[in-house]
């Protein structure tokens, strides 16, 4: 396909719609974690329930994201993109009007589907549309941008969910994709790989899709049954043997949906093992970061919300520029030092203790969020400019569908994991506090039960009131001990994706065996 400028008419169109159709997705993500008491309370949800109302959307999308890139290649970027917006307006749509949690829950389903066929095709669009030279600037003016909107979610969030109306988070998708599809459909030209006449893979897209769905579904009940439990080993056991039968099938069939051919590629699988490590211990940094602040620094809501301003600034601001600069020399230097600082960033918030509330935040969190912003400003549209330069136009759905894949599941695993590592550090960090508290064994038993819930433990009710502070300020410092252990071992990953692209990524990425443009420089 011939590309286009990214300053010509067709190339802001190209970008105006992935930005949008990215936006929704984005947007519902952040803003639904703020509104999800208020739509408990709405809906009579269980705390199950409230759960799956989260993961059955991540669900679906992790376990179909491989499928919705190889399809945009197959059968047209444009035409599969268009489709999984109008599923996502659809699911939305639904989601609004449920009238019960279970309802609610098949429809995030839907939602889910959606995004799988949405998400990777509006960077393949770019990818496969836009003039090479302008690859990376045309993707760090995407980030820059979704980045802007995404972190303005949970403001919005609270906003709607404070007027009580919480379901706008789900109605407010319908007119951003209704425009979304009109600028597709009457600016945009079609975008296909036209070389090919293979059939799409079914074996290899029922298998991944099966096996992704099992691995993500025993990640997501590990912290609520164990991992001892069937739901846990078993599903993530049989994910594992079904991923080892999608890579046979894979090998011997004549249209591969995956070709692993590309896995040969140094480029490609370093930025790969670049995203797991560093979006697995960026997830895990920020959830535990929010948890920290509300729960036990004093922070409301809104403030917590705010702190992550310098985040979103030095995205808005440094994104599109890391991306030009990496089109002139190369993704190397960027996802090496991006990361670091990435790292150094999470590192120095481990060290963050008890504070007196959001009027030491300048002394205490502020010099950790900015440098995380500033790695992951660095880091973002060099690291998706690298996958995609690594590979051949018509692959560049399939590629897309496999980066986004990885960061998803990522962000389960850092879930799934950190969330059962911070139990048993606070429960370990909490018996030793209770050693200095007089506590009846009873007493003592009743007090470890509220270790599940982290910093939102509860205080016994029959304890004396000295005693009752003392247990608090015993959760509190318990609390913090465990967010440090889980904050270096977020840093800890972080300097691993550095050290990925130390040793896979070169000065400037080559496109992967038996592209037809092979990099020569």
């Amino acid at each position: 396909m011939e590309t286009v400028a990214l300053h010509s008419k067709e190339g802001k169109w190209i970008m105006v719609s992935a930005i949008m159709a990215s936006s929704m997705a984005f947007i519902d993500a952040t803003a639904l974690n703020v509104v999800l008491p208020a739509l408990q309370n709405s809906l009579k949800a269980t705390g199950p329930e409230l759960f799956w109302v989260l993961n059955a959307y991540l669900l679906m999308l992790a376990a179909l994201i491989l499928v919705g890139g190889t399809l945009g290649d197959r059968l047209g970027r444009k035409k599969v993109f268009m489709t999984g917006i109008f599923i996502f307006i659809l699911g939305s749509t639904a989601c609004g009007f449920s009238p019960n949690a279970g309802l609610l829950i098949l429809f995030r389903v839907l939602q889910g589907i959606g995004g799988a066929l949405m998400i990777p095709g509006s960077l393949s669009l770019i990818s496969s549309s836009i003039d090479e030279k302008q690859r990376g600037k045309a993707i760090g003016t995407w980030s820059a941008a979704t980045t802007l909107v995404t972190m303005g979610g949970p403001a919005l969030g609270g906003a709607l969910a404070d007027a009580g109306l919480w379901r706008y988070i789900f109605f407010i998708n319908v007119p951003i994709g209704l425009l979304a599809l009109f600028f597709l459909g009457s600016k945009v030209k079609e975008s296909r790989n036209l070389n090919t006449t293979e059939k799409l893979d079914w074996a290899g897209a029922i298998t991944i899709a099966l096996s992704l769905a099992l691995l993500t579904f025993g990640f997501l009940r590990i912290p609520a049954v164990g991992f001892m439990h069937p739901q846990g080993y078993g599903s993530i056991a049989a994910g594992l043997l079904l991923l080892l039968l999608f890579i046979r099938i894979e090998q011997k069939s004549p249209s591969p949906m995956v070709p692993l051919t590309l896995f040969r590629n140094a480029i490609f699988s370093g930025t790969n093992l670049l995203t797991f490590f560093l979006y697995a211990g960026l997830g895990a940094g920020m959830l535990f970061l929010s948890l920290n602040m509300v729960q036990v620094q004093g922070y409301s809501q809104l403030q917590s919300g705010l702190t992550f301003l310098p985040f979103t600034i030095l995205m808005v601001l440094l994104a599109r520029f890391s991306g030009n600069l990496a089109d002139q020399y190369g993704p190397r230097f960027f996802l090496i030092g991006g990361p670091f600082l990435a790292g150094a960033g999470l590192l120095l918030l481990s060290f963050c203790k008890q504070t007196t509330g959001p009027q030491e935040y300048w002394s205490t969190f502020f010099p950790g969020i900015f440098l995380l912003g500033l790695g992951m400003s660095l880091t973002v549209a060099p690291l998706t400019a690298a996958v995609m330069g690594s590979v051949d136009e018509h692959l560049s759905g399939t590629a897309s569908g496999i980066n986004n894949a990885v960061s998803r599941i990522s962000g389960v695993f850092a879930n799934a994991v950190f969330g059962a590592l911070a139990v048993l550090f606070f429960s370990a960090a909490l018996q030793k506090e209770l050693k200095s508290i007089p506590l009846q064994p009873q007493q003592q038993q009743q007090v470890m039960t509220q270790a599940l819930d982290l910093g939102n433990a509860k205080v016994p009710p029959a304890l004396p009131p000295s005693q009752k502070k003392q247990v608090t300020a015993a959760y509190h410092r318990g609390f913090i001990e465990a967010y440090g252990k889980i904050m270096k071992l977020a840093a800890g990953l972080a300097f691993l994706a550095s050290l990925m692209s130390l040793m896979f990524i070169r000065s400037k990425p080559g496109k992967a065996p038996g592209s037809q443009f092979q990099n020569k420089g």
